[in-house]
């Protein structure tokens, strides 16, 4: 059996912050979190073994490659700290999560850090749209769109149109609605003194444009600067920093189960395998059921909340579907019945997710550890989900190209 992974806790920067006009860089993102996920979890710089950085499109926004070595820089205990960067797009902060989790689970190590971090602020946001587009296939896919990403989970809400019947806007409109009310409770939020009125979330084109297709400005994820870290631990480590801090080691956090697929790069080449399917999205709903039978649950009702990647509404909208809390086709339902907002019978992104919390992609995946590491242990302020004990998370890269998901609990249940 691979060695379990323990959650020690971590921190994340706030995501209203404009670094760029602070007059700062990606290199003071980065320390600000590892500084006070340090201070967060009582460890100190000589503890980490070895730390794990997720990062898209540092080179474009900002000129910037080989982010280990800023690590190392940051203070003389992590000099000569073995790092390494890993790239999936927005999913790229799970992968650096699971990079760190295969060295605890193979025993090299017993602490390391997986670091994410995005800077995104500091261009207009036309040419930021178009380095975020690096995430498709360069040349080949929504060449004539002006904004790729609206454009290809436009083309998503096409899909299930032709699937399952025509996606109603009503539903998309609410599933932001939900995920900007939560973020009001968010410390870190972005959107958290953000005003919207009773027609924000309609398609009224002048509260709520058109940006391409079906999709509308106050149903896409932000462009956000932020960065996020967590500590990973052994059984080893984690019982001695239990003990040393008057634990048990059930209090502590742990990751329960983990999938990760990677799908065809273009999305046609997705729907392609779809069309066979139950599901729009089946590699999406193969990767969650993966994390689920390694954390030994088969229904989503056995978690008591879910952070998912809603870049767009649309993608949280298949996510519902896509880990069975209803029917393949049938995501309105559980929109319509409650069963996602707060206080629903399965909460979804009571952090405000990335249409409300923000959206720094490289930070995303470590992000959403994070708040699933503060469900579970009771943590998570005014965002609580009330008796949490575990938690599901999905993180996917490009148009879900690399997909990842984890089960987040505690060590005794």
């Amino acid at each position: 059996m691979p060695e379990p992974v323990y959650i020690l806790g971590g921190a994340q920067t706030d995501f209203a912050r404009n670094w760029a006009r602070d007059e700062l860089g990606i290199d003071a993102m980065m320390r600000e979190a590892l500084e006070e996920g340090l201070q967060a979890t009582s460890l100190e710089h000589r503890d980490i073994q070895s730390v794990h950085v997720g990062n898209f499109t540092a080179e474009l926004f900002c000129g910037q490659g080989q982010l280990g070595g800023m690590v190392a820089s940051m203070h003389p205990d992590l000099s000569g700290v073995p790092t390494s960067r890993h790239e999936a797009a927005c999913a790229s902060g799970s992968m650096a999560i699971l990079g760190a989790s295969a060295e605890i689970e193979a025993g090299r190590y017993d602490l390391v850090c997986a670091l994410g971090v995005e800077y995104m602020r500091n261009v207009p946001g036309q040419r930021a749209a178009e380095y975020l587009g690096a995430a498709a296939w360069a040349g080949r896919e929504w060449q004539d769109a002006t904004y790729v990403w609206p454009a290809a989970f436009n083309d998503l809400i096409e899909a299930y149109s032709e699937k399952y019947g025509r996606v109603d806007y009503a539903h998309l409109g609410e599933i932001a609605r939900i995920n900007y009310e939560n973020a009001r409770r968010n410390p870190y939020a972005q959107t958290r003194k953000w005003q919207f009125n009773e027609q924000s979330f309609t398609e009224d084109d002048e509260a709520n444009p058109v940006i391409e297709g079906r999709v509308r400005r106050n149903d896409c994820g932000q462009v956000t600067d932020g960065a996020a870290a967590v500590f990973l631990a052994s059984r080893r480590f984690a019982e001695g920093y239990a003990k040393k801090r008057g634990l048990k080691l059930s209090d502590l956090a742990l990751i329960q189960g983990w999938g990760h697929r990677t799908a065809p790069m273009l999305m046609a080449e997705k729907l392609e395998e779809s069309r066979n399917s139950r599901f729009v999205l089946p590699q999406v709903n193969q990767t969650i059921r993966e994390a689920f039978a390694r954390a030994g649950i088969d229904s989503p009702f056995l978690l008591d909340a879910i952070e998912t990647h809603d870049c767009f509404a649309m993608t949280e909208y298949a996510a519902i579907d896509c880990y069975g809390i209803t029917e393949p086709g049938e995501s309105w339902k559980a929109v319509e019945d409650g069963t996602i907002a707060a206080g629903g019978r399965l909460p979804i992104n009571p952090s405000g997710g990335l249409i409300g919390l923000g959206h720094p992609v490289g930070a995303t995946g470590v992000r959403m550890m994070l708040d699933g590491y503060r469900q579970v242990t009771g943590r998570a302020g005014d965002c609580q989900v009330e008796g949490a004990r575990r938690a599901g998370l999905l993180n996917i890269g490009g148009s879900t190209t690399t997909i990842a998901s984890f089960v987040v609990g505690t060590a005794d249940g």
